[in-house]
């Protein structure tokens, strides 16, 4: 019978049974895309790597598949499949690899024990079709609680991003199944992160998100390179100086996370970087269809 392996690791964090889940298929070159999408829709997670080979040394095509659709790119993705090539000795640390998610190549380099690496494109803002409104009907909280107008941000995935006032509001959130259908899931962003800046420092700015999307039905995503490099990018956008950023996420699922994102500076204007940690908790394997 023909089988397809994979790795597990949790992503974004330097604890096993943390972070955020990730599969990596290994060698799917031969896989169909509906094979994909169905494996993918078996492991349920948040998202689902397949590598192809290599196409020269450090190299790797790369496809992301959510459990219901596949992604131009994805934070933790990026991020855990850098991780785990080189913990397989399949890539020179020294040089790094490049990624090749649809939405372009994406060069990761090894820091320490973090992978990092810069968006393919410069980062998108718009204004949201959510004003603020909205956000405090979508988010069952008073209008104290929401800073100003959402707005969406994007490095090929878009986001709605809304301010908070304080973690009280960040831990109460209540999602209204009402309001999403009729102001999230008719926008061009259906993805919502939510944010609170803690600690705005001259070194580094702390600030503590979470992330709602729609799967089956409304779910949170516990670490979110794409959202935390989308708001990165529109923090950045708002000053000149150089920003750093450390992203606390999946704290209210049990499941903390920790982003480390930067702009400005030394980094081309609207571009971000994005790193973090990852470990490998599993291995296993699925059989295919004859």
């Amino acid at each position: 019978m023909k089988t397809a392996e994979y790795y597990l690791l949790d992503v974004f964090t330097d604890q096993p049974f943390t972070g955020n889940p990730l599969a990596v298929f290994l060698d799917a070159d031969g896989l169909a895309t509906s094979t994909m999408q169905t494996l993918a829709n078996e492991l349920n997670l948040a998202e689902t790597v397949f590598l192809s080979s290599a196409t020269e040394p450090n190299h790797y095509p790369m496809r992301i598949f959510t459990p219901t659709r596949e992604l131009p790119f994805a934070g933790h993705p990026t991020v855990g499949t850098a991780h785990l090539l080189a913990g397989l000795n399949l890539v020179n640390r020294e040089q790094g690899v490049v990624l090749k998610p649809p939405i372009g190549e994406l060069v990761v380099n090894y820091e320490y024990d973090r992978a990092t690496f810069k968006t393919a494109q410069p980062a998108m803002v718009t204004d949201s079709t959510i004003d603020r409104i909205t956000a405090v009907e979508l988010l069952g909280l008073d209008i104290h609680q929401v800073i100003g107008d959402p707005v969406i941000a994007s490095f090929g995935l878009p986001f709605h991003l809304i301010e908070l006032a304080d973690v009280a509001a960040l831990e109460s959130v209540h999602i209204s199944t009402t309001t999403w259908a009729s102001a999230v899931m008719s926008s061009s962003a259906v993805q919502i992160y939510l944010y609170v800046i803690e600690q705005q420092g001259e070194t580094e700015t702390v600030i503590k998100s979470r992330m709602f999307c729609m799967h089956a039905s409304i779910c949170e995503d516990p670490a979110t390179g794409s959202a935390a490099a989308a708001l990165t990018g529109y923090l950045a956008s708002l000053q000149p100086s150089v920003l750093q950023c450390k992203i606390h996420q999946g704290v209210d699922m049990g499941r903390p996370s920790v982003i480390y994102t930067a702009a400005n500076g030394e980094i081309k204007p609207g571009y971000v970087k994005v790193g973090g940690n990852a470990v490998v908790v599993g291995k296993g394997t699925l059989y295919l269809k004859q």
